[in-house]
């Protein structure tokens, strides 16, 4: 079963008008997008994305006029629109979690607990999938995957674990792999299993997770009305990081150096805000966390597209 992570407090974000027009960019198993239907009148549009096609075909069941699915990636979530005849939007919602029916599918390979193939695509219809990878991957660029995307600091020794394997057999299946990692890890946080980071790496890696939400954030300011808000659900670090930044430096676009000396401080700003932020980073409660334990590292940033680009 998946349970959406922070439903009604990023419905709530949105400030939905009953007759705007909305995108989720990350339909997932549909939580927030059935969520803003019920908010919508017969004039209201949801656009929805994902990259999973097994999940498209399920949201492909959802019988609402006001309702649309694409398979495709948020990161082109501007061009594929645009084909549709919807160049400004009211709202757009990305959450980015791995959904808890992709982790405990078997034949996916998302999951260090579950044994099945080896694969960790999103969109298993192209790309490498995680075994091919691994078979042909130098140990430098490995461990730099697994340093970067991972932030594992053994990262060095589960690379050599890996390729010393691959030597001798291929490495194809899930618990193949957290078996190598964990024998590599000599120590982790009480209840976080040795392969977490590992896998986390792969996955990010793989489906160009960062790439495609850097890529995507300039297009979700661009789409916006004036009002309309972004509103994005991250689980690690460096995602958050990166709304962060982004959202931080547009709404406070420095023309100087901060500690350039200027009398004049309305002259610091270039004229080319897009957005404001609105309140405080949200987690989830102790109850929801309880409830769905995948809940506890999510973090919910939410931004509003200024009535103008500039002073």
């Amino acid at each position: 079963m998946h349970i959406t992570v922070l439903p009604y407090e990023a419905v709530d974000a949105l400030k939905i008008k009953s007759d705007g027009v909305y995108v989720d960019g990350t339909f997932g198993y549909g939580g927030h997008s059935r969520l803003i239907l019920e908010r919508l009148n017969k004039n209201g549009r949801l656009f929805a994305f994902d990259k999973d096609l097994s999940v498209v075909i399920k949201g492909q069941t959802i019988k609402d006029r006001c309702f649309h699915i694409t398979h495709s990636s948020f990161s082109r979530m501007q061009r594929e629109l645009q084909k549709l005849g919807v160049n400004k939007v009211d709202g757009v919602l990305l959450d980015l979690g791995v959904s808890s029916l992709q982790l405990e599918d078997i034949s996916r390979g998302f999951s260090f607990q579950i044994n099945g193939p080896l694969d960790m695509r999103m969109d298993t219809s192209q790309g490498q999938s995680a075994a091919e990878w691994i078979a042909s991957v130098s140990e430098a660029n490995l461990r730099e995957v697994i340093k970067n995307y991972g932030e594992e600091r053994f990262a060095k020794q589960i690379a050599r674990a890996i390729i010393t394997t691959r030597a001798r057999q291929p490495i194809v299946t899930s618990l193949q792999l957290a078996e190598i990692v964990a024998k590599a890890v000599r120590s982790r946080k009480q209840n976080q299993n040795p392969a977490t980071r590992t896998f986390q790496a792969i996955r990010i890696y793989l489906n160009q997770e960062l790439e495609e939400l850097s890529l995507s954030l300039p297009q979700c300011v661009e789409l916006l009305n004036p009002g309309g808000r972004l509103v994005i659900i991250s689980f690690h670090s460096l995602e958050d990081r990166i709304v962060k930044r982004f959202m931080r430096a547009s709404a406070n676009p420095d023309l100087y150096p901060r500690r350039l000396p200027i009398r004049n401080k309305e002259m610091q700003c270039s004229g080319s805000q897009k957005l404001h932020l609105v309140g405080k980073a949200v987690r989830p409660t102790e109850s929801e966390i309880i409830f769905n334990p995948r809940a506890r590292s999510a973090v919910m940033r939410v931004a509003e597209r200024t009535n103008t680009d500039g002073f």
